[in-house]
């Protein structure tokens, strides 16, 4: 539709939480679009409530390489298809605290850890909250009913309340309790990281791109993968350089360019952009592209109850404990963490609850599936300038470019609270008469990436803006999880989209002003 020596349309890279909500934000304002994506577009009626079906249709599959506490063959796990990672996501959208925002001077020092505070407080974020809680339907606010519990989530609420917890529900979620906006009501088939077959689950695939279709002023190319960034000698980027569903190579000039790649792939995209100015990537003169890398600390637990539970029955993460999210470094750590409900499929707990075991052993435990319950522990992860995103010196993959490198470190805070978190957890579950638990610890590749390109107001320390906009290139903008200096212990969409919802408005006031 947009020809590709136009040098005024906008290039947003990636469909996801942040790309699709920039594109659609820019499309209903005026502003000429071109998405690129690298995955293909998928129709309702290819979502099936399978988690090993759709793990082969949306996953990145791409050669990445774990180092120190990433998994090895597969350190993160996002999504190669239209609407990103919002297809797999589990749709829970609590905000991120005052405290987590300011986390250097609410921390104070820690050795081995590169705290900062955000740029930005939380009462400037909040409106833009409040705005992305409206669009996604969020339950639990803007009048919207929570969703009902289900039998994993009433086990959860018996043993917190055991415990002393009183901060229990079911969670805000992105998921429609009854239809809203042509979107279906949510049906409890559980697995809501296969996609949503009814659409009840907020995702951009069937909201922000399909409405961004209908302006006339946005241009969806899938299959399309970005490999470099353009720039000139007035350190301007000038436009992208892809590759279409052909192998063809392309370059689509740009006004701007919006990166949304999700972190791995936003990181290696500056990486492997070098100029004559920049020769360690792109938007990297403070060399802090790639360091910071922030994933939350998860871990689960998993306890065969007295009776049946059908704990694959009802959404994932429809219940939550939030006690324990404040910061109290009488516990010995700091930060805090969330508790909340997960199910799993038979075939994942096979390889991870149970390797190598085999006979009685291994069928006693997996005939009880239906008394299975757990709870998911997911905790604030200290930036470390170590855990780190780079490329692989020699290693190239099917377009020629150089394959991710994921380097985690676990702090020492993250031990210190799993040990803290997961003995709750167990007390929980013991209190409620559990035979049997079992520890899931160190066995999740990384579904929030957070942190490589992050916000601050020093160029030296510091890649982008408290707009997202990188200090080095005036017409580059992150729009993903990469700009976030800490993370919290809360899933991080709504963020990304609430950054993202105030990052478009500032664009839209520069381009009124000419200045963009």
């Amino acid at each position: 539709m947009f020809e590709l020596d136009d040098d005024n349309v906008a290039v947003v890279i990636g469909s996801g939480a942040g790309g699709g909500t920039m594109a659609n934000q820019l499309a209903q304002n005026g502003i000429k679009v071109v998405c690129l994506e690298a995955g293909k577009r998928m129709a309702m009626s290819d979502i099936v409530n399978d988690d090993d079906v759709m793990f082969g249709k949306f996953t990145w599959l791409d050669e990445r390489i774990g180092e120190a506490g990433a998994l090895p063959d597969f350190p993160v796990w996002t999504c190669k298809t239209v609407g990103g990672s919002t297809m797999h996501w589990t749709a829970a959208t609590p905000r991120l605290q005052a405290h987590e925002m300011q986390a250097k001077s609410t921390y104070g020092l820690i050795d081995g850890a590169n705290l900062v505070d955000w740029p930005i407080r939380l009462e400037e974020l909040s409106p833009y909250y409040a705005k992305a809680e409206l669009m996604l339907g969020v339950t639990g606010t803007n009048g919207i009913p929570h969703l009902p519990g289900s039998n994993n989530y009433k086990v959860l609420e018996a043993g917190a309340r055991n415990l002393g917890y009183k901060d229990i529900d079911t969670n805000n979620m992105a998921i429609n309790q009854q239809p809203r906006d042509g979107r279906g009501g949510c049906l409890q088939l559980g697995f809501c990281s296969s996609g949503c077959a009814t659409g009840a689950k907020w995702s951009t695939l069937y909201t922000e791109i399909t409405s961004a279709e209908k302006t006339g002023n946005f241009e969806l190319r899938s299959e399309c993968m970005a490999v470099r960034l353009l720039a000139d000698a007035d350190n301007r980027v000038t436009g992208v350089q892809y590759l279409d569903a052909t192998g063809t190579t392309r370059i689509q000039k740009a006004r701007f360019v919006c990166v949304a790649g999700n972190a791995p792939e936003t990181t290696r995209l500056l990486l492997n952009s070098r100029t004559d100015r920049f020769p360690e990537g792109l938007a990297n003169s403070s060399g802090q592209v790639g360091r910071n890398y922030m994933r939350h600390v998860i871990t689960a637990l998993v306890g065969i109850m007295p009776g049946e539970v059908h704990f694959y029955k009802g959404a994932q993460v429809a219940g939550v404990v939030r006690d324990e999210t404040r910061h109290d470094p009488g516990r010995g750590f700091h930060g805090g963490f969330q508790l909340h409900t997960v199910n799993f499929t038979p075939a994942f707990l096979a390889n991870t609850m149970l390797p190598g075991k085999w006979g009685k052993e291994f069928t006693d435990v997996m005939e009880q599936y239906r008394n299975l319950a757990a709870v998911m522990i997911m905790g604030e992860d200290l930036p470390v300038p170590d855990s780190r995103i780079t490329l692989h010196p020699q290693r190239k993959d099917q377009y020629g470019l150089p394959v991710t490198v994921v380097h985690y470190q676990h702090h020492s805070n993250n031990r210190a609270m799993i040990n803290y978190a997961m003995d709750r957890a167990r007390k929980m579950f013991e209190s409620l008469g559990a035979t049997r638990l079992f520890d899931l610890v160190d066995v999740f590749p990384a579904t929030h990436n957070m942190g490589t390109a992050r916000m601050g107001e020093d160029p030296a320390t510091s890649v982008c803006d408290r707009w997202g906009r990188t200090h080095d290139i005036g017409n580059l903008y992150i729009s993903d999880g990469s700009l976030f200096p800490t993370v919290g212990c809360e899933n991080p969409t709504i963020t990304i989209i609430a950054l993202v919802l105030r990052q478009a408005e500032h664009i839209l006031d520069k381009i009124t002003h000419n200045e963009l």
